[in-house]
């Protein structure tokens, strides 16, 4: 079942993001094969200028087996992995870099560091992950949140959630967003907390006249497919076209990303959004394609 399908990284997302020149961005913990590769690529299509944190040893030995001379650029020498995380976040803090990227660290320790009251890095808006995911590369998006930093949202947290989604989504285009709030079944039940969360969420989004259009609790089918929708007699404005799935849970939108990426070969742009700097998430086993788009995301996320 396993894709072998070449990731791509989607060209709507480049062009959006080529509209932004060399944004400063600092690389957390380079020095490591696949975020050298994909900085390389970002630098190639001018999306970013990149100050490189982490062990310069590592960092220069990257670069000058990707052939790549990085002499114009900064390197802030730490080599002490968990230690990089703070040196970006403070880099943010004095608006000396506008975009963080993960390199090789774990994604909590990053979070953990920007999170950090210190570094003065947080709206009044909750922070949030975003998936912007694509099989080929003149495909719309299906965006998918939040599948990687709010484990078990309440409802006031996935207002946070659809609100930024929103933004996001019309900053790549989507004038008013379709966006289906996911549960298991397209009934209210109280057996089922998701599908209620989902129904408040419906009566907020409307009450608050959001630019998008939001229903839910709806299941995954119903979402994006027509027929499904058809056969079930359910009609709403979300219905079978949906371009966002705001998922109940961690769990749920981490498991419906994978299954995208390893059954289908799509490419997933990973970021933080919410806070005055975009964070750049993606794991550490993700192609060069992807972290591309990933940094291509996060410039198009800036202000």
């Amino acid at each position: 079942m396993l894709s072998n399908k070449e990731i791509i990284c989607p060209n709507n997302l480049l062009d959006i993001a080529h509209k932004k020149k060399g944004i400063k961005a600092g690389i957390v913990n380079a020095g490591k094969p696949l975020p050298m590769l994909s900085v390389q690529d970002a630098v190639k299509e001018s999306l970013i200028e990149p100050i490189f944190i982490g062990d310069k040893k590592e960092i220069l030995k990257c670069a000058e087996d990707l052939k790549w001379d990085i002499s114009d650029y900064q390197i802030i020498n730490e080599p002490i992995e968990n230690k990089t995380a703070a040196i970006a976040a403070k880099l943010a803090s004095q608006n000396k870099i506008r975009i963080i990227v993960k390199g090789h660290i774990h994604t909590d320790i990053l979070m953990k560091e920007v999170l950090k009251r210190e570094y003065n890095l947080l709206n009044k808006t909750r922070l949030s992950h975003i998936w912007h995911m694509t099989i080929d590369k003149e495909d719309p998006p299906l965006i998918i949140t939040d599948g990687a930093l709010n484990v078990l949202p309440n409802v006031k947290t996935k207002m946070h959630i659809l609100k930024n989604v929103i933004n996001f989504s019309h900053r790549i285009g989507i004038e008013r967003p379709k966006v289906a709030i996911l549960s298991a079944t397209e009934e209210v039940l109280d057996s089922v907390p998701s599908s209620v969360e989902a129904d408040e969420l419906t009566k907020l989004a409307k009450d608050e006249n959001l630019e998008a259009d939001v229903f839910g609790p709806m299941a995954f089918d119903n979402c994006i497919s027509k027929k499904s929708a058809a056969i079930k007699g359910i009609k709403n404005n979300v219905a079978g076209i949906a371009d966002i799935l705001l998922v109940p849970s961690v769990e749920a939108g981490n498991a419906l990303v994978k299954m995208l990426i390893y059954f289908s070969g799509a490419c997933a742009a990973g970021i933080v959004v919410g806070g005055k700097v975009p964070v750049v998430i993606t794991s550490r086993s993700d192609e060069a394609p992807a972290r591309l788009a990933s940094i291509a995301a996060a410039v198009v996320a800036l202000d």
